[in-house]
């Protein structure tokens, strides 16, 4: 009996069409590196034949999809053991992914796998208000595309043209913008930059009116960075009352719990960085600030000085003094200082450092102001009141036959770099001071994510010299492009302001952008792209998600799942076996794949380091990365991490051993699966993330 119609899930009949069979087996083959149309076509063949021999017990000789689908695996398992795990494991993610389209009646357009799908629900999808979802993943990326395309009726050129450019950039993940771009594009907020920097100055006005001014930047989903520096010590004589200042710390309490109270544009946590300068004189306090699970909201950094880090080495003395006169209040061994910042930064995961002499020395626009901040998470130093909208190419999408597809690269680039400009434009900033300065210096910060699923695939261990010459080849190509795509701009659109007084001016004839590049932690991003975070190693290769009302999925790196089963290695009993402790160091597999597939705690942490300072060799904002320690690391460890990132010209630092925060997401060792919600990105354990 012919099997003419099918049955969907829906209960709507439609025309049977065996194509489609063919399609999902192709896809399946994909996995494994099988490109073989006629085996395909025979595995169909042997599909149908086998649902017509079934037909009769069909109810009126039409097969329900999911017997179709049944007997396709049952076809693939007598057949070919690979392609059937290959089509059984995509088959599976898929059918929670439809669970949770249905559950908040998310129309999946774009068959997007089942994190991202939970993410776009929880915080990117427009809704109405009644919380009912508006819009579909298609429909997000046309009104991000439109929006920011729209900018270029401004300067002349086809917006249209552009529009489908950048959507078809979005739509196939090849680069995203951050959050509040994907967010508040096209919408009456309208707000698209992640980061900001606020200045206080020392007085009762000046911290309460950038207390205000953080609440409102966090309420439309920006990250906010303070420098505390030049608030007066503790203890220190007011004049105008007669009383006694009660210090930074004490106001930093303040903007902790402003945050708290503040759920940043009513979908995601706000996020700070508080930084002190070494030589005020209540750093100690400030390094033991987080301690005991305070100031929540902030990751914390201290402004480390080249003068600071050489006395340390020679065993010198430094100078604390206060910032409202510069008088000497005390002098303090470095080494000891340096000591506390060390063992608290093992305890907690906090401070980090900043370097802020490399900051100032390489921003290009010295004349216009020494830097103090940067955006929570490091990687955007910014001056007093600007903001640096940020997006990320996906280096999993520019891989063509196992080797980098340099001239996709290329495309992808300098659409980024067009798509990041127009969003200064089309911005609706929340400070006017912001939208000024913003306008006049044009920083971007154009970066990766995926780097880390990108090695897998070109099989080069993460910790090796092969990874940093990689790494170092991708970022000058993507600095060059991004750079030669900005002077094109500044050439067709105008230079920034101030362009003439800046370091650009020596070499390019124009330049749109004062900065370009950046390096960030990629967080919800990279879970919407399906990729690794930033520059970071994965964390672990295969662990337990909690999805849906305690539904819970086995997550597996997916070139790594690939390879399993390409060499006829997969199987549920060794994930199981991976999902307990994150990697396969100590399982029986070739050690080809034991080389290639080391996660972040298999890393030495001077090659964290090294990896770190290569990127920020090429890229003129910062890198934000943090080098991942075992339980077992010492201070020792810690101390030598810090210095080697200060020699190597690192613009910051950040360590996290595992284990030293109760707020950890995962856990290792435990005899049981490691478990993690839906927004975990792969990367980090803890921490803040102002994407």
């Amino acid at each position: 009996m012919t099997i003419t119609t099918v049955r969907k899930r829906t209960g709507e009949l439609v025309s049977f069409d065996a194509e489609k069979i063919t399609a999902a087996i192709e896809k399946a083959m994909r996995a494994l590196n099988l490109r073989n149309r006629r085996k395909a076509e025979t595995l169909t063949h042997n599909v149908i034949m086998s649902l017509e021999k079934k037909a009769e017990s069909f109810p009126r000789g039409t097969p329900h999809i999911e017997q179709i689908q049944n007997t396709v695996e049952e076809i693939l398992e007598h057949y070919d053991e690979r392609i059937f795990k290959a089509y059984s494991l995509y088959r599976r993610s898929r059918g929670i992914a439809r669970e949770i389209r249905e559950y908040f009646k998310i129309q999946d357009d774009l068959k997007l796998d089942v994190n991202a799908l939970k993410v776009l629900q929880e915080r990117y999808l427009l809704k109405n208000e009644d919380g009912k979802i508006v819009e579909t993943p298609t429909q997000l990326f046309r009104r991000v595309a439109k929006a920011i395309a729209s900018e270029d009726t401004k300067y002349g050129a086809d917006s249209q043209k552009t529009e489908e450019q950048f959507f078809s950039l979005l739509r196939n993940l090849e680069f995203l913008p951050n959050s509040p771009t994907l967010m508040n594009a096209g919408t009456r907020l309208g707000q698209l930059s992640a980061c900001f920097v606020l200045p206080i100055q020392d007085s009762l006005e000046s911290i309460f009116t950038t207390l205000k001014h953080m609440a409102i930047i966090q309420q439309s989903g920006g990250g906010t960075g303070f420098s505390f520096s030049r608030l007066r010590e503790k203890g220190a004589i007011v004049k105008s009352t007669k009383g006694v200042a009660s210090g930074p710390i004490s106001f930093m309490k303040i903007y902790d719990s402003t945050t708290d109270v503040i759920k940043q544009g009513g979908k995601r946590r706000g996020a700070n960085i508080g930084i002190l300068h070494c030589t005020h004189p209540d750093i100690a306090d400030f390094v033991t600030a987080k301690s005991g699970r305070k100031l929540t909201n902030f990751n914390i950094s201290v402004a480390m000085t080249d003068e600071f880090m050489k006395k340390i080495l020679s065993k010198g003395t430094v100078v604390l003094r206060s910032p409202k006169d510069g008088k000497a209040l005390q002098k303090v061994r470095a080494a000891d200082l340096f000591e506390m910042i060390i063992r608290n930064a093992w305890e907690t995961g906090d401070p980090g450092l900043v370097f802020i002499d490399e900051i100032n020395r390489r921003h290009p626009l010295k004349k216009s102001g020494t830097i103090e901040a940067t955006n929570p998470c490091g990687e955007v130093p910014l001056l007093a009141y600007e903001s640096c909208n940020l997006g990320s190419i996906n280096l999993v999408k520019m891989v063509k036959d196992g080797k980098i597809d340099w001239e996709k690269l290329r495309t992808t680039t300098r659409l980024a770099v067009h798509f990041l400009d127009n969003v200064i434009d089309a911005n609706n900033y929340p400070l006017p001071e912001t939208d000024k300065i913003t306008k006049e210096h044009r920083k971007i910060g154009l970066g990766v994510m995926g780097f880390a699923d990108l090695l897998y695939q070109l099989k080069i261990p993460y910790d090796s010299k092969e990874a940093l010459r990689t790494g170092e080849r991708l970022i000058q190509f993507i600095a060059r492009e991004a750079i030669q795509k900005s002077v094109e701009l500044g050439k067709e659109r105008g230079s920034f302001t101030h362009f003439e007084e800046s370091t650009w001016h020596a070499k390019y004839p124009s330049m749109r952008n004062a900065t370009c590049l950046t390096i960030a932690p990629t967080g919800t991003l990279s879970i919407i792209a399906g990729c690794s975070s930033g520059i970071e190693p994965v964390f672990a290769l295969a662990f337990i998600r909690r999805i849906l009302e305690g539904k819970q999925l086995p997550e597996i790196n997916e070139t790594f799942k690939r390879e399993l089963l390409r060499r006829g290695l997969y199987s549920d009993e060794l994930i199981a076996q991976i999902s307990k402790t994150g990697n396969i160091k100590r399982l029986k597999l070739p050690l080809d794949i034991k080389k290639v597939f080391v996660t972040a705690l298999d890393v030495r942490p001077e090659v964290h380091v090294h990896m770190q300072a290569m990127f920020q060799r090429h890229v003129d904002n910062a890198v934000s990365k943090t080098v991942n320690l075992p339980r077992n690391s010492s201070f020792r460890d810690v101390r030598a991490i810090y210095l080697l990132a200060w020699k190597l010209k690192c613009k910051g630092i950040t360590i996290y051993r595992y284990g030293s925060k109760p707020e950890q997401v995962l856990y290792l060792g435990t005899g049981k699966p490691i478990v993690a919600t839906t927004d975990y990105a792969g990367d980090r354990l803890t921490g803040l993330y102002s994407l």
